[in-house]
């Protein structure tokens, strides 16, 4: 028996995260919103609804997402305060490591 090959790309958490965290909205970005952001950027909503509501829930639990309107999946949600500072922090220490890098090639 042969294994399945793994998908190339983004998981639907990851898809999720980038869509609210692009998102200018003051209240976050309803449920109906972030499929149309899905389904926008090529992912299949209707096929994988379950997987879409598992990757929200798993979301809001960690704290990645704030829930701030609705219960369950049903509602808006936006980033969390907290781990978008972090997110961004890391970015900047990644693209400083890279220009580091790129400097010392240079050279």
């Amino acid at each position: 028996m042969t294994s399945k090959p793994k998908k190339v790309g983004l998981s639907v958490g990851e898809l999720i995260v980038k869509a609210v965290a692009a998102s200018k909205e003051r209240n976050g970005l309803s449920v109906a919103a972030l499929k149309k952001a899905l389904a926008a950027g090529g992912y299949d909503v209707d096929k994988n609804k379950a997987r879409v509501k598992t990757a929200i829930k798993s979301l809001v639990a960690k704290g990645t997402l704030v829930q701030t309107k609705g219960t369950r999946t049903s509602g808006s949600f936006k980033m969390n305060k907290a781990t978008e500072r972090e997110r961004l922090q890391e970015d900047q220490r990644s693209s400083s490591a890279q220009q580091t890098s790129h400097r010392e090639l240079c050279y």
